[in-house]
């Protein structure tokens, strides 16, 4: 399945090379089953902070309301999908951003191979803060790493603090806790959610800066993204992280308390 609306309905061809034209906007992922999310309250709150800084505009108190028409129109008869929820410039340059919801097959959770991460120096989002449409430096990233014989990019900070990679958190294990590094980035929905669960369960975690120099003292590394919790890091550079199954079935754990929110 693939559907695509724009503000409640099907984009008309000039709307439709209006988007594939300006790349600029803000944008929320998630995955949708049994009609539900996790997070959902969350996944709003990062796209009102995008369409503050981005379009100078602030939702009214009933634009979630809107938004959950808007997903469950686009998605139709489907119970389980992956959704994208966007905000895109307006016709009206003086009027409020266009909402667009994509709609396709819902993600396995299942994770890939280990991966087998570089440290890119150069790799850093623009506005880290936000999830937003700037997204060829990622790519970049990626495809270097790729090309260099490796899966994927880590970013480090002219400080030598370790950030995120392209498109997912990273987490580290040191003994019995979970690192997260604290650092200009993006504050995940999948990463925040993990974070609520584990002092709700218990498991020892913190946020904290972590140098570069540090890597080494850590036993495992894992990715996490609204697709996985639990996608392990087999090595960073010359590193390697011999404990990530232990890591991978920890997230895995602690992720299925997370309760799914109706739409």
């Amino acid at each position: 399945m693939r559907f695509l609306e724009l503000n409640g309905r099907a984009p008309d061809a000039a709307e439709i090379h209006r988007l594939a034209t300006l790349n600029y906007g803000h944008f929320t992922s998630m995955q949708v089953r049994d009609r539900g999310v996790r997070g959902l309250a969350l996944h709003f709150a990062r796209l009102a902070d995008g369409n503050e800084e981005f379009f100078g505009w602030r939702p009214g108190l009933d634009d979630e309301h809107r938004l959950r028409q808007l997903i469950l129109h686009a998605m139709g008869d489907e119970t389980d999908a992956s959704v994208r929820v966007s905000y895109v410039p307006g016709a009206d340059p003086a009027g409020p951003p266009d909402v667009v919801v994509a709609v396709a097959e819902p993600a396995s959770d299942e994770p890939g191979p280990p991966l087998r991460v570089r440290i890119d120096p150069k790799f850093r989002r623009d506005w880290p803060e936000h999830k937003h449409s700037a997204t060829m430096g990622l790519w970049r990233a990626q495809r270097l790493a790729q090309a260099a014989g490796f899966d994927d990019a880590l970013s480090v900070g002219p400080d030598g603090m370790v950030r995120e990679g392209t498109t997912w958190n990273v987490a580290f294990l040191k003994g019995d806790e979970v690192v997260w590094p604290q650092a200009p980035m993006l504050k995940g929905v999948t990463m925040v959610l993990l974070q609520i669960a584990m002092t709700m369960q218990g498991v020892q975690w913190g946020i904290r800066p972590v140098p570069v120099s540090e890597l080494p003292d850590f036993t495992a590394a894992i990715a996490v993204n609204s697709r996985t919790v639990r996608q392990e890091i087999a090595s960073i550079d010359d590193l390697k992280y011999p404990a990530g199954d232990k890591m991978a079935g920890l997230m895995a754990e602690t992720w299925e308390s997370v309760p799914f929110d109706a739409l």
